[in-house]
């Protein structure tokens, strides 16, 4: 407790004297207009989609998060990235060994893999489409309707891989009236700027459609300096486009189509060299941990490219809606790093990816009688994976452009699942609801290897066909997730519930085989991996218009499936995927906004738990033993503590308008990244804060902002690499850093 009282001491006190400095722009500061409150804004409730059907966030017994697209304006969410810190028990980080590749956690379940065929325990849905694979995930976003967090397993109505909860993108729909925005922002830190110019605009054509196209486009000039050249390097050109039609032929029926063009091409990770876990350094570099340093010789590349298509028919009828989701996305990329992170050749890995997913959900929702609300539906779900890796290693060791050692490999690998689902909640009396569910699925996967150890010196590339295949094989997995649980309406205010749940992440092969023993370490199939869920919770509002709501929970995890990251004399470093523990994590989660007075609002949020190993069954830290050693060890990506503080105040700016001050500072507690324990990811302590000024007719804003203005450094990972590669000394790690303070402005003409 001491520890949590004086981490978060210092933090509210630069809130209060930034807000108060922001307080202090007119000498005169009162309620802003009902129209431009950021602090009624914040305070507002959301529809959200949690049970796949409309409903106040507050009606809602789940842990859930969610954040309108007025509330994302206000706070300047401009990535799923910057909300990494600050939700409790929430991590959303970038893994960085190819940009953009999501290794989410939430409650302590989450992975440390760049693999496209490992299944996330935090499932994303954009527009209710699941989306099959971590990489192309971690982009900037724009003009989003909502984004809605669950914590917790949501396997009842969104099936397998959500056993940590479940992130929902939802787009902004066009609206009844012409309506468009133009914005521009500047940003400024570390060693070149970065521009962003993106609009929108759409509305009612006529009495059956509507229509809007967002575009957005971003220029990143390289946030870090490479040592090794003097050059900046982290350069990036991002280029979305997304049109929409709506078309509602009367008034039972509507059809939104949506697409989405995403491009962007840039530099491969930006990765640092530092002392690893064991205390070797590689002689070039051996930088500080909590510094920006990088030196390497490769630059590297980030060239991905995707469409994503999907389309949402909702039809009324007398007691409920029929709903049906389709979605397509074909995504592309091409990347080179350089995983030695020196300004030397020793371990650089080219690779590419292509993947084709469809999915299908059929479903209705409404009511049975007078005392039950039901939800049921199919789901259907095929990707096709192509995946093609090739290791450089020691070109050192040979002449300029070539390689004293090769290695090439990947793999093809097809996913097909079939989903039923339904989920009732039965009113015993006007109080009391019975909340019970299910979801049985059946999937199949089946996959062609190239291990690398098989194509030494023999270069050959997957996407091409040109690698022999070593391991071929499949397997099918059923399962059921079921729920039951209670809701108690206290009053219109206060809701209480408690459920106990089951989720499960999916089985499957590592595309990634660098293990010459395929016996013991090779492809796979490892297991599914289960989570039982007991949670308690509670959400209130206060008549001083104070929302408040807490969990507290308990999970049990059978079969934990892990990524094992192991340093390796000639693969450089091999992953293994096994199941290799049964494990608990508890907790508790706190949300609370708090309106100081009709200007002033507080936030706060805290998230802690508890994890801890029950029983493994692999050898953790590769001491040639199971034993107690191995179950004292942390869980990886498993923060105890998390928390945010911060407040919002509104002010009037002379006659020509108003403003909005914001101070936050988050906090998330270093942990574990592999599961040796060796290679860990840094404490954050983010401080951000901005001042935005609306015109008085709402048609222009301006905005100075800061974000990490306290600096600290992240690293998407911190991989340990061998001592020696081959002959040649390596050491250290790598490490993939995310941008550090950054400042900017930002213009936006609302028309």
């Amino acid at each position: 407790m001491n520890k949590l009282v004086n981490s978060m001491a210092k933090p509210m006190m630069t809130a209060a004297l930034v807000v108060t400095a922001g307080f202090g722009i007119n000498g005169t500061a009162f309620a802003q207009s009902e129209s431009r409150s950021a602090t009624s804004i914040l305070l507002e409730e959301i529809v959200v989609t949690a049970r796949k059907r409309d409903e106040s966030s507050f009606d809602v017994p789940v842990a859930i998060t969610a954040l309108s697209s007025a509330q994302l304006d206000v706070l300047k969410v401009r990535d799923i990235e910057s909300l990494a810190v600050g939700l409790p028990n929430v991590a959303f980080d970038d893994i960085g060994t190819t940009p953009g590749t999501a290794n989410f956690s939430i409650r302590g379940l989450g992975i440390n893999s760049s693999i496209p065929s490992i299944d996330p325990t935090v499932g994303t849905f954009v527009d209710g489409v699941y989306m099959g694979t971590n990489a192309g995930i971690v982009f900037d976003v724009f003009d989003l309707g909502s984004i809605e967090v669950l914590r917790g397993p949501q396997g009842t109505l969104f099936g397998r891989n959500v056993t940590g909860g479940a992130v929902m993108l939802n787009s902004a729909m066009p609206g009844e009236e012409f309506e468009g925005k133009v914005r521009a922002a500047y940003e400024l830190g570390g060693e070149d700027p970065t521009s962003y110019l993106m609009g929108s605009v759409g509305g009612a054509i006529n009495d059956q459609f509507a229509a809007k196209i967002s575009v957005y486009s971003s220029k990143d000039d390289g946030y870090f300096k490479n040592l090794a050249t003097g050059d900046s390097i982290g350069k990036s050109d991002t280029v979305s486009v997304r049109p929409m039609v709506v078309w509602t032929p009367n008034d039972t029926v509507s059809l939104t189509l949506i697409y989405d063009y995403f491009d962007t091409e840039g530099d491969g990770p930006a990765a640092q060299n530092h002392t690893n876990g064991s205390g070797i350094s590689n002689g070039l570099t051996g930088f500080d941990r909590n510094s920006f340093d990088v030196s390497i010789d490769e630059v590297g590349l980030n060239d991905v490219s995707s469409d994503f298509f999907r389309a949402k028919l909702e039809i009324e009828t007398e007691n409920g809606t029929l709903t049906n989701i389709f979605g397509y996305r074909d995504y592309e990329s091409t990347t080179v790093s350089d995983i030695d992170a020196t300004p030397i050749s020793l371990f650089h890995v080219p690779a590419s990816l292509v993947s084709e997913q469809t999915s299908n959900e059929l479903r209705w929702s409404g009511t049975l009688g007078e005392k039950a609300q039901l939800t049921t539906g199919v789901f259907f779900y095929k990707n096709d994976l192509a995946y093609s890796e090739q290791r450089r290693l020691l070109g050192i060791a040979a002449p300029p452009g070539l390689f004293a050692l090769t290695q090439d490999g990947g793999g093809i690998h097809v996913t097909k699942t079939f989903g039923l689902f339904a989920s009732v909640d039965y009113a015993l009396t006007d109080q009391l609801t019975l909340n019970v569910g299910a979801n049985y699925t059946d999937e199949h996967k089946d996959v062609n290897i190239a291990s690398l150890v098989r194509n030494i010196n023999s270069q050959c590339n997957v996407l091409l066909n040109e690698c022999p295949f070593d391991f071929k094989d499949n397997a099918k997995w059923d399962n059921l997730s079921p729920k039951i649980g209670l809701t108690y309406n206290h009053s219109d205010n206060t809701l209480m519930y408690g459920h106990w749940t089951q989720g499960v992440r999916s089985g499957g092969y590592n595309l990634r085989n660098t293990a010459i023993d395929t016996v013991n370490f090779g492809p796979g199939p490892f297991d599914e991996e289960t989570v039982e869920n007991l949670e308690f919770g509670i959400k209130t509002q206060l008549e001083s218009g104070a929302r408040i709501s807490a969990a507290i929970f308990y999970n049990q995890i059978d079969d934990m499936q892990r990524e094992i990251n192991l340093a390796d004399p000639i693969a450089g470093v091999v992953q293994v995927i096994r199941n290799t523990a049964d494990t608990t994590i508890s907790g508790l989660e706190f949300e609370g906004l708090f309106p100081i007075n009709d200007r002033l609002l507080f936030n706060v949020s805290l998230g802690y738990i508890d994890p801890s190993y029950d029983n493994v069954r692999f050898d953790l830290n590769s001491d040639g033993v199971i034993n107690d050693a191995d179950k004292n060890l942390d869980l990886p990506r498993a923060a105890e503590l998390t928390y945010q503080v911060g407040l919002t105040l509104d002010s009037e700016v002379g006659t020509w308008g108003s403003s909005t001050a914001r101070v936050s500072y988050s906090y998330r507690d270093e942990s574990a990244y592999t599961d040796n324990n060796l290679g860990f990811i840094n404490e954050q302590g983010i401080l951000d804060a901005g001042v935005d000024f609306y015109s008085d007719d709402g048609s222009w804003e301006f905005g100075i902002f800061g974000r990490n203005l306290t600096d600290e450094v992240k690293h998407g990972g911190d991989t340990q690499l061998p001592s020696l590669l081959g002959p040649v000394p390596l050491g250290g790690t790598f490490s993939p850093l995310a941008k550090g303070r950054t400042y900017g402005v930002e213009v936006t003409y609302n028309f």
